[in-house]
């Protein structure tokens, strides 16, 4: 038994330092290229990459996430320093649609719809970030999403060679069950992150044609 309890002990200790490397690489490689403001923003304008979530919770309640989400992206367009959208999200069965949700949010909020493009392939961060260049021709892009979200995708795109920045959509207000949820599954996240940009190399599930981004 004593032994059992030392190997876990063990078990849990390689564990945590596991996590919290993934954690300092992933938030040293974003130092400094994250946002809260578009106006904080310089250089020329860059085409944006809206992460996917969904308009609604498995629950039906309205996701928090999404609804800030696109309002940053919506004031980013705005403000000129991005002059196209590329929406990237799940769009892996008929019924469930994370690009289409957006734009249809984001044409709302006041974008042109000539100036957003859907990424239907965007099935994870990772996906989105290599689809943004090798679909897209994009190697300078601004992500939006959530500060914690931002900085695993800056930290995948810069491992891709992209050149990116994150503007940070305001975090939602969670209850602290949901906030906790959240803390652990972005650690596991980023624990894949590392092994997916360090050793596995690991590719999208689908590329595809390339898509212009027209300049406006």
């Amino acid at each position: 038994m004593r032994r059992l309890i030392k190997l876990l002990a063990w078990g849990f200790l390689l564990s945590a330092l596991i996590v919290l490397a993934a954690h300092c690489m992933v938030q040293s490689s974003a130092q400094g290229r994250t946002f809260n403001k578009a106006e904080e923003l310089s250089g020329t304008p860059r085409v944006a990459v809206v992460l996917g979530c969904s308009r609604t919770l498995p629950n039906g309640n309205a996701n928090r996430f999404f609804a800030k989400r696109i309002s940053a992206a919506a004031d980013l367009f705005k403000s000129g320093r991005s002059q196209a959208l590329i929406v990237s999200g799940d769009n892996g069965r008929p019924d469930y649609d994370e690009p289409s949700m957006m734009k249809e949010a984001l044409i709302t909020a006041g974008v042109p719809e000539n100036r957003i493009y859907c990424d239907y392939a965007g099935f994870r961060t990772l996906d989105s970030m290599v689809r943004a260049k090798a679909v897209f021709g994009q190697e300078r892009i601004v992500i939006v999403s959530q500060h914690f979200h931002n900085e695993r995708a800056v930290y995948l795109a810069q491992s891709r060679n992209i050149d990116a920045v994150g503007l940070n959509a305001e975090d939602p207000d969670l209850t602290r069950l949901t906030a906790i949820k959240n803390v652990v599954r972005e650690a596991l996240a980023r624990v894949a992150a590392v092994l997916d940009a360090e050793l596995l190399r690991t590719q999208p599930k689908f590329l595809g044609p390339e898509i212009k981004i027209v300049e406006n």
